[in-house]
């Protein structure tokens, strides 16, 4: 425990009764095969090393759903904060360029492009994020990354009309180029 009384000792849960971890808590190695790339051979956390990789144009996109009642969805136009949907989309984009800040083992990335579309849908906003780069990894954290900050932009845009706001969905629908080839959400 820390002096405010906080402790950090890790949990794990199951059947809904957490268990406590030590902090040196050991996870025997995965097959080579079947190892997550960012854990090395000892099962550490670590960042992973691009720099033998072929640069190459990557792109992906993301998108996110924001559920709005009837009543803020009414009120969109008049948000005394501005227009939601606009900031949302400075937000996200903004994000984007900060996702290795964010995102421990993200890679910084040189990003060529960026865009995120925010639109009044049934139900409430759909957004979508766009990102890419000509590097040597990939951009689905940082599509991922910008359509969830516009999401929670939205929220915090229209919060004051209803705190039950949903975010909803946040998937990546598709990515282009590198080693693992291209993805599409079916």
């Amino acid at each position: 425990m820390d002096k405010k009384g906080f402790d950090y000792t890790s949990e794990r849960i199951m059947d809904d009764k957490p268990e406590r971890l030590p902090n040196d808590a050991y996870f025997p190695p995965a097959p080579p095969s079947q190892r997550l790339s960012h854990y090395d051979e000892t099962g550490q956390a670590h960042m992973v090393d691009v720099s033998a990789k072929a640069k190459s144009r990557r792109e992906a996109v993301a998108s996110a759903f924001v559920e709005l009642s009837d009543a803020v969805m009414a009120a969109l136009p008049r948000n005394p904060k501005g227009n939601p949907l606009e900031v949302a989309r400075f937000a996200g984009i903004q994000a984007a360029k900060q996702t290795s800040s964010l995102i421990p083992m993200c890679h910084p990335l040189a990003l060529s492009f960026v865009d995120v579309r925010a639109q009044v849908v049934d139900g409430g906003v759909a957004i979508e994020a766009t990102a890419a780069t000509v590097d040597g990894t990939g951009v689905e954290m940082e599509a991922m990354v910008a359509a969830s900050i516009a999401a929670l932009t939205v929220y915090d845009m229209t919060k004051a009309l209803d705190k039950g706001i949903r975010i909803r969905e946040v998937v990546l629908l598709r990515k282009s180029g590198g080693k693992s080839g291209d993805y599409r959400r079916e």
